[in-house]
């Protein structure tokens, strides 16, 4: 997806220049190199003032200013990790990485869902390889936690053996890794979900973080149009490894409450908005089968009382990307203070005490936004 295509950015004086409608104007892959750029020229704002003591948290180990990260998607090549952290996300993810560069699918492959504030995406991990993503991050001190999104080569004949790389590569540079599995742009890439699958891939990759010099956790990002069976199937694998946690959800194949919409029609993963109910229902229900095991929510985040709702739904983290096309980058601080009155509002001290207080009805499907 391209952040770019309704550019935030142009919302800051440096890069006023820049205006929304001209970048509007622009291919949606070209406007998005220009953030890329105004952001790696050190053109976006930096949060001044620290996180209030509500949000600082703990993930996976990890010490967090507070749970709020930039999904994979957006910095795929690890260009502005520093910058990103410095506008004030607690955590950033790049990627995904693929071991080889490829040039994803044929365009046009990003659209956009305007009434539904929605976004169609089939990029098909485009991205320029593990060599490139690796030469930008060796001795890069990122003030956030540094997650790196690893995925599989289209035309690899063993996936699998394509995310061991991914682990060899970054163990040692990244806070944590993400092995994608979700992605519905890569033809066969969601089969890595089913049982069998499953175990031989983290099998294969816990294996190989053994290796590594530092035990960087691994997280397995998972889609949102599993049913329930699915889903205890991959909780069953889950909980017989020593995975460390699970990002829910990815962008969805469906078409729920868009149809009808210019380009909802359209091939691809959908997310934004629309996805919000449906990402934070499935949430729900796997914090119900994985007990305490760490999770990041994310999907349609779009809001202080999205954000919150997906920590009751039971995320310790959560991470945005399409709602900041159409709210800004203004859209972090408006949810980080809407996070803190929402936690004081409870008569509690710490985002963490809301975590999992409406699971059950989430779940169930007995509350939505």
């Amino acid at each position: 997806m391209i952040l770019s295509a309704f550019s935030p950015l142009l919302r800051i004086p440096a890069l006023s220049g820049l205006t929304r409608e001209a970048l509007l104007k622009m291919d949606a892959e070209t406007a998005h190199s220009a953030t890329i750029t105004a952001l790696r020229l050190g053109l976006a704002p930096e949060q001044t003032h620290p996180d209030g003591a509500e949000l600082k948290s703990s993930f996976c180990g990890i010490d967090l200013s507070n749970p709020i990260g930039m999904a994979a998607g957006f910095d795929k090549n690890a260009e502005v990790p520093r910058p990103l952290a410095r506008l004030g996300f607690g955590l950033v993810e790049i990627g995904t990485v693929t071991p080889r560069p490829q040039s994803g699918n044929p365009k046009p492959r990003l659209f956009r869902v305007f009434p539904s504030e929605g976004v169609v995406n089939r990029m098909g991990f485009n991205n320029e390889g593990h060599e490139a993503a690796f030469a930008r991050l060796k001795g890069l001190r990122v003030p956030a936690a540094l997650g790196v999104n690893i995925g599989a080569n289209k035309d690899s004949e063993d996936f699998v053996a394509d995310y061991v790389l991914g682990v060899e590569r970054f163990a040692d540079l990244a806070d944590y890794l993400t092995v994608n599995v979700s992605s519905p742009n890569t033809p066969g890439l969601r089969n890595l979900q089913a049982d069998e699958a499953l175990r031989r891939l983290l099998g294969e990759v816990l294996a190989a973080r053994a290796k590594a010099n530092t035990r960087v956790p691994v997280l397995l990002k998972i889609a949102p149009d599993l049913d329930e069976a699915a889903l205890d199937a991959i909780a069953a694998v889950v909980l017989a490894t020593d995975l460390d946690g699970l990002i829910v959800s990815n962008t969805t194949i469906t078409r729920d409450g868009v149809a009808g919409q210019t380009n909802a029609s359209e091939t691809g993963g959908l997310s934004g908005k629309p996805l919000f109910n449906l990402s934070t229902q499935k949430l729900a229900q796997v914090r119900q089968r994985v007990g305490d095991l760490p999770i990041i929510g994310v999907g349609g985040i779009h809001s202080a009382q999205s954000a919150v709702a997906k920590f009751e739904a039971g995320a310790n983290a959560i991470q945005l990307y399409s709602a900041m096309v159409f709210g800004g980058l203004e859209l972090l601080d408006t949810i980080k203070r809407g996070m803190v009155a929402a936690v004081r509002a409870e008569g509690k001290t710490n985002i963490s005490q809301l975590v999992g207080t409406k699971t059950a009805d989430w779940a169930s499907g007995k509350i939505s936004l």
